[in-house]
């Protein structure tokens, strides 16, 4: 690459001010700080917090390129289908007849691509790590896990009553917990649960004693996420817990598969009869199949239709890019009273915003990427590979739960996707 070259001539030129610096030669603990400040500030942070954390890896990450002797950047076959995004979209931002607000827009997906490049970058040499940022996510998870049980028996507020009520009876109106993300949001709670649940499948391989603890808060944890009343998310934990029985299908022994099968069975009519039991989560699941005879999903069929349209209209090269460009080119051609602020879809979101050739870019990365995780899972079995199915089980998760809902754009969500695509680009290179 070009820029290796000159990338290489600058840490030469910068190597005597490398060796005399103990700041550059510690700057790997400082970008762990600030990747580590990112997961945990999800947290709780404000967006711009969370944001200002994932800028300082991604400078520290740069100083670092510049600085010291040898590094460089590598690219494999799906980042350069990330790259052909990146480009897309900012062509889309230069399209734009709203420039400002989708060079705002813009500066979100540099700050999140910059951020991957960072955790990429810091984790090929610290892959040792890697269990760490897993435990990060579990602390995580636990901690909301405790607030959701806390919010779900002390009656939260109206604000997790999202749902509609029309048609349902006292008994069957759901306490939706929304933890303790910013903004209050059940359904970005119930995105970010699913984002990290499957970290507590990696616990049990690091430290066998951690078993009875991983197995106990990722129930509870699980529990948590169907408090959350967020009807994508329980879409997108199905696909993902059926990716994992069927990778461990692949796994056992011949002469249990069937046991398996049967155990899976029993266990899938046992969590049938539960949903039925609970009133309030049996009419908010079944609610997922009333298609025009329920307000939300009616509410997101209006959108998708005049999405579509902008769409039609701006097929090539998109609107330009961010929530706040998407509002006011949206007003143009929303049905009377259904005001949104993003399309429920990020595939439609990604269409409509930078065209369809930058969807088709980025779906492809997913792709290869997938492709190349379940590939190494089948192959290797080492703990690494504990790390792939993890990652792998919160993409597809989240990637499920993105075909309803948009609060995969949420910045407590988008940096947990880099991070995940960030662990299986290291491992598999």
């Amino acid at each position: 690459m070009i820029l290796n070259i000159f990338l290489n001539r600058i840490q030469t030129f910068l190597k005597p001010v490398y060796d005399r610096s103990f700041v550059l030669q510690k700057i790997d603990w400082l970008i762990c700080l600030n990747i580590f400040s990112v997961i945990i500030s999800s947290t709780y942070a404000q967006s711009d917090t969370i944001g200002y954390f994932a800028i300082f890896a991604i400078i520290l990450t740069v100083i670092k390129l510049l600085t010291k002797t040898n590094e460089k950047l590598e690219m494999n076959f799906g980042d350069k289908f990330l790259l052909l995004y990146f480009l897309l979209v900012l062509i889309s931002v230069a399209g734009s007849s709203l420039l400002y607000l989708s060079l705002k827009g813009f500066l979100k997906t540099l700050t999140y691509l910059g951020f991957y490049i960072s955790v990429i970058h810091y984790l090929k040499d610290n892959k040792d790590k890697i269990k760490w940022i897993f435990l990060a996510f579990c602390i995580c998870a636990s901690y909301e896990t405790v607030f959701a049980f806390l919010q779900n028996y002390g009656a939260v507020e109206e604000i997790s009553g999202w749902q509609d009520m029309s048609k349902l009876n006292p008994e069957e109106v759901m306490t939706r917990v929304y933890g303790t993300l910013k903004p209050y949001n059940p359904n970005l709670f119930g995105g970010y649960m699913l984002s990290i649940l499957p970290s507590f499948l990696v616990l049990p391989f690091v430290n066998k004693k951690t078993l009875p603890a991983a197995i106990t808060m990722g129930i509870l944890s699980l529990v948590a996420l169907f408090l959350t009343g967020c009807r994508g998310a329980y879409i997108g934990m199905f696909f993902a817990l059926l990716t994992l029985i069927a990778i461990t299908y692949k796994f056992i022994k011949p002469q249990i598969k069937k046991l398996f099968t049967i155990a899976i069975g029993i266990l899938g009519v046992i969590v049938f009869f539960v949903i039925l039991s609970i009133s309030s989560l049996r009419a908010r699941v079944f609610s997922i199949f009333a298609m025009r005879n329920d307000s939300s999903n009616s509410f997101r069929f209006n959108v998708y239709s005049s999405c579509i349209e902008m769409f039609k209209d701006n097929w090539l090269l998109g609107i330009g890019c961010g929530n706040q460009n998407f509002r006011e080119i949206y007003g143009l051609y929303m049905k009377t009273g259904f005001d949104a602020l993003s399309a429920y879809n990020i595939y439609l979101e990604t269409a409509v915003e930078s065209g369809i050739f930058a969807l088709i870019s980025f779906v492809i990365f997913l792709i290869v990427n997938i492709q190349k995780a379940l590939k190494y899972i089948f192959s290797t079995k080492t703990i690494e590979t504990v790390y792939v199915v993890a990652s792998l089980l919160s993409i597809i998760g989240m990637l499920t739960h993105g075909i309803v809902d948009t609060v995969f754009f949420r910045p407590q969500i988008q940096f947990t996707f880099w991070i995940m695509i960030g662990i299986i680009r290291v491992i598999i290179k």
